[in-house]
């Protein structure tokens, strides 16, 4: 169907800078569940190696958040491969209105769920209707690029390529921002046809395939893409066009 951005998509992907379940967020997580079924899956894995108690805090945050939006919470503490080849999660997403990966380390992120049945029924909610976030380490996994930017030889590197056509930088005024050689060397290594966005924190890219809308707080930076643009702020109500890769 003919959705709100404009692209025939199954749902919106948003990618988040940062702030998942936390009430600046409510506006946006809001409008990913409005006219869909009000239940929330979400999914901490990319914390799973910050250990139980961090663990712990964003199953009771998300759970706390999606409530308070009269939606049903549905926290799924994927945490490693065994985990994700669970027939039993896997099951658990079915009928989502939004599947929500927070944040943590992205390359383990995106190494734990690739090829697994978690992720299968992930994208089968997505097909089907869900609304699909990544918050920081959530949106670089939904991208071209997931590393974790601290060792970026830990992991594959690869991302999920659910938006194969962007790479994020997340948290991009409070850390990318003050690290310029940092975000140089991701736009320097991106594959052909990527663009390289950072995303300011509170804020989020909204859409898909094509066609993303910016909003929160702040801005997203366009840093380099394959017309060679960069260094563009958009701000809130303002659209970033991403051509499919071929």
């Amino acid at each position: 169907m003919q959705g709100r951005y404009g692209a025939a998509v199954a749902g919106p992907v948003a990618l988040v800078g940062s702030g998942e379940f936390l009430e600046v967020m409510r506006p946006i997580d809001a409008g990913l569940l409005a006219g869909r079924p009000p239940r929330a899956v979400f999914l901490p894995t990319a914390a799973a190696l910050d250990g139980e108690d961090r663990v712990r805090y964003w199953l009771e945050l998300g759970t706390e958040h999606f409530r308070s939006l009269g939606v049903e919470p549905v926290p799924l503490p994927v945490l490693d491969r065994k985990d994700a080849d669970s027939p039993e999660l896997a099951a658990a997403i079915a009928g989502a209105g939004l599947v929500y990966l927070s944040g943590g380390n992205p390359g383990y992120l995106a190494d734990t769920l690739r090829d697994s049945a978690v992720l299968e029924a992930v994208l089968a909610a997505h097909r089907a209707g869900a609304a699909l976030a990544g918050c920081s380490a959530g949106a670089c996994a939904l991208s071209a690029i997931a590393e974790d930017f601290r060792h970026p030889d830990r992991y594959s590197g690869a991302g999920l390529g659910v938006v194969p056509q962007v790479a994020v930088l997340p948290h991009f005024d409070r850390f990318f921002k003050l690290a310029p050689g940092l975000a140089e060397d991701l736009v320097r290594r991106a594959p052909a046809g990527v663009t390289v966005v950072g995303i300011d924190e509170e804020t989020a890219l909204v859409g898909g395939p094509e066609r993303f809308e910016v909003l929160g707080r702040a801005s997203v930076t366009v840093l380099g893409g394959p017309d060679g643009s960069s260094g563009v702020p958009l701000r809130e109500g303002e659209l970033l066009e991403l051509a499919r890769n071929a």
